[in-house]
């Protein structure tokens, strides 16, 4: 058991036995949280509690980490999110980071019983973080790396101009999800591509007099035209990555806008495992805190109390996916089972019983949001979460599928690229005038205009060249183009 706990005070207020005794009550109840957490199995990381006011609260919730470098979109985000506390509208109770240590944020107007529960749902998100395979990779310094992003940020700022570096941040910003998580900034050197139509030789008729090779310049000049009409393309297979691909490819890029698009990237790898995880992850730490919380000395009066903020965060929503609450009544389905196999599953699969605990650990060990719905997702459970595929039409949302296979595999589709758009770089030197020819890989859902309008004037300003998207629109294959003045569309079948 390892943690430790800050409370952070208002200005001009100074130590005293309130403040004190608050600690006091807070340490107890999380070693009591801890404690029943490691007797059910769970396996945290060390982590660092905070009490924080609102203002910090929502800060750190608008920028994902403490220390996070500035720009217009995490404060857009800020002013979002504490517009709607300040109206009752919503409230974050508790926010955590994944490193090694943990750092839990708890809002300084909870009650105790509320962080009793907040604490017991913390330990099940530290408990994932550590246990869970798709974590393992991420930087677990997470909080220090971005206070020195934010500090060499700070510095090309006072260096090249405020506007100048947010300009360019904007254009990096807009592309950070198009990142894939397999494959690291320095896995390959940059590309260089190499001009194959040119030879050098020691003089201008060395080539006609080769005693290795007997061929003309006529000859010569045959085999380059061939050699230009095959070229090869790159990259040779599609680049998911087009941050990566960018930074190392672009000849337009200064040192500081690389590093820049680094820093980028990376913070984006650190966050991507909790978008793939995203129901699996606060399923499992619903689970626990309701375990956890059961197992308590709370009065009457807090139980209720409890009862009425854990079904607000459970509930289900009929047009999109409660991942609380979705990913709760997975996990209860997958220890049942496997608890008590019905008669199929214990003559058909030879599952024993009695193994619920220890499956609940191996998934929470071993899957993803996709595997964990594709594989325990059943049609029982579907029925039960009244679980549909939605269409909006004419402004109104309409059932349009409720067979459980389809549903299942329409909300596993989905969360392919965890719902962005899948964009390749299908060609860096499109027309052999280094143009770059970006291709949407379509699953239904048309791109925004607007929005893929405007990105494709930010990636023109770090590639320094026209860039191409090829899509579809209407049932036909339509090309949207960049050349730096102009955007243009046109249909190419």
């Amino acid at each position: 058991m390892s943690f430790d706990i800050n409370i952070e005070k208002p200005a001009g207020t100074g130590d005293g036995q309130p403040v004190d005794a608050e600690i006091k009550e807070l340490g107890a109840a999380i070693e009591e949280c801890w404690t029943i957490a490691e007797k059910f199995g769970l396996d945290p990381f060390p982590t660092h509690f905070e009490i924080v006011p609102a203002n910090i609260m929502y800060e750190f919730g608008a920028y994902g980490i403490p220390g996070r470098f500035s720009h217009w979109t995490h404060g857009k985000a800020y002013y979002r999110m504490k517009t709607q506390y300040d109206y009752g509208l919503s409230k974050i109770y508790e926010l955590v980071i994944n490193s090694n240590p943990s750092y839990a944020f708890l809002m300084d107007s909870n009650v105790l019983w509320q962080n009793k529960m907040i604490i017991a749902h913390v330990l099940g998100h530290t408990d994932f973080f550590k246990n869970n395979a798709y974590f393992q990779h991420t930087n677990r310094q997470i909080v220090e790396s971005a206070s020195l992003h934010a500090d060499r940020i700070r510095q090309y700022e006072q260096e090249y101009g405020t506007d100048q570096v947010e300009k360019f941040l904007d254009a990096v910003l807009s592309i950070e999800e198009h990142i894939d998580p397999n494959i690291r900034i320095k896995d390959e050197p940059p590309y260089q591509k190499e001009d194959e139509t040119k030879k050098t030789y020691e003089s201008p008729y060395a080539d006609l007099w080769d005693l290795d090779n007997r061929k003309t310049a006529k000859d010569h000049e045959k085999e380059r035209e061939k050699e230009k009409a095959i070229r090869r393309k790159y990259p040779a297979k599609p680049a998911k990555d087009i941050v990566r691909f960018l930074m190392l490819n672009s000849r337009e890029l200064d040192d500081w806008q690389q590093d820049i698009m680094e820093m980028v990237h990376n913070e984006a790898i650190y966050f991507l495992p909790q978008r793939q995880t995203k129901i699996m992850n606060e399923g499992w730490a619903s689970l626990w805190h309701q375990r956890i919380v059961r197992e308590l000395e709370l009065t009457d009066g807090e139980y209720a109390e409890y009862a009425q903020l854990s079904a607000g965060v459970l509930s289900p929503n009929r047009r999109s996916i409660n991942p609380y609450y979705v990913g709760v009544k997975i996990w209860e389905d997958i220890e049942r089972r496997w608890n008590e196999p019905n008669e199929y599953e214990r003559e058909v699969l030879k599952r024993p019983g009695g193994q619920g605990h220890q499956k609940i650990l191996e998934v929470r060990e071993m899957d993803n949001d996709v595997s964990f719905l594709r594989n325990y997702l059943t049609k029982e459970l579907i029925e039960d979460l009244d679980l549909y595929l939605y269409e909006k039409r004419d402004n109104q949302w309409v059932i349009v599928e409720k067979n459980w296979e389809k549903v299942r595999d329409g909300l596993v589709g989905s969360m392919t690229n965890f719902g962005d758009p899948y964009i390749v770089v299908e060609d860096a030197d499109y027309k052999q005038n280094r143009e770059l020819y970006l291709k949407h890989h379509f699953e239904k859902t048309p791109l925004d205009v607007g929005y893929a309008e405007k990105t494709l004037q930010y990636i023109y300003t770090i590639w320094g060249r026209t860039v191409h998207l090829e899509t579809m629109m209407d049932n036909k294959k339509t090309l949207f183009s960049y050349d730096g003045r102009n955007n243009t569309k046109r249909t190419i079948s």
